[in-house]
């Protein structure tokens, strides 16, 4: 897949602007990003907040039209797990990963994932998947400040000098999706990034309260499969859990 690399100082937002441009036929591998986002969005319809120059906003456009559309959600996982090597091949943190696609350093929150998905006829029409990157950011939010950092931050906490580029890090996150993108649209599952993603699940074997809307309890965080549902154990029952119908936490916080 080759990528192509747009860039605005200012827009409402990535996702947003690739939906608009996709009427000009723009080609798979179309990456827009911008130096700071008016109207971001993440999962739930949350507010990703992207002031100027201090964080990646970037969003890049898919056309995997052989793929069945509940398949779809399994690239919210690619894309977080080239988040996770970006980070640790560029600087050296390690990352961990909570379910289905938070990416923690330092057990906080760093990256934000929105992806979307037009289908027509029965059909995938395309995909955007939109990422967000604390980079500068040295404030966050009030309810959000306990759970939130920034690379330069964790960097910084580890006695090292920060040497971060928003531009570094959109151009290494879609060089490692371009890879694990390619694998998936063989086979459809996420085996080409299992082991890798396992390996940094920060709760594996650890208690977790699972919130489903039938009702919340308590079980243990085994793996996730290949399909991208988190596999559990409650009371000796193993029970798989999709991301699209509930959300995992930590028993004692937000891991």
């Amino acid at each position: 897949m080759n990528i192509t690399h747009i860039y605005y100082d200012e827009i409402d937002s990535t996702n947003n602007e690739i939906k608009r441009q996709i009427k000009n036929n723009i080609a798979e591998g179309t990456v827009i990003s911008a130096g700071c986002q008016t109207a971001g969005r993440g999962r739930s319809g949350h507010d990703w907040v992207s002031p100027k120059g201090v964080s990646v906003a970037t969003s890049m456009v898919l056309y995997p039209n052989s793929v069945k559309m509940e398949h779809v959600p399994r690239l919210t996982l690619l894309a977080a797990v080239a988040v996770a090597k970006a980070i640790e091949s560029l600087y050296d943190l390690k990352t961990e990963i909570k379910w289905p696609n938070d990416i923690l350093v330092h057990k906080k929150k760093i990256c934000g994932i929105l992806t979307e998905m037009e289908a027509e006829k029965g059909a995938v029409k395309y995909v955007v998947v939109g990422i967000g990157v604390n980079v500068h950011n040295r404030e966050f939010e009030k309810e959000l400040s306990d759970k939130a950092t920034s690379l330069d931050l964790a960097i910084e906490e580890e006695g090292r000098s920060s040497y971060t580029h928003c531009k570094d890090v959109t151009k290494e996150i879609w060089d490692e999706f371009a890879k694990v993108y390619e694998s998936f649209l063989q086979t459809e599952d996420l085996t080409e990034i299992l082991s890798f993603y396992n390996e940094r699940l920060v709760n594996k074997n650890k208690e977790v309260r699972v919130l489903d809307p039938l009702g919340a309890y308590e079980a243990i965080a085994i793996e996730m499969l290949s399909t991208g549902e988190l596999l559990v154990d409650k009371c000796g029952e193993k029970k798989k859990i999709d991301s699209g119908e509930v959300s995992v936490r930590g028993i004692y916080g937000y891991v």
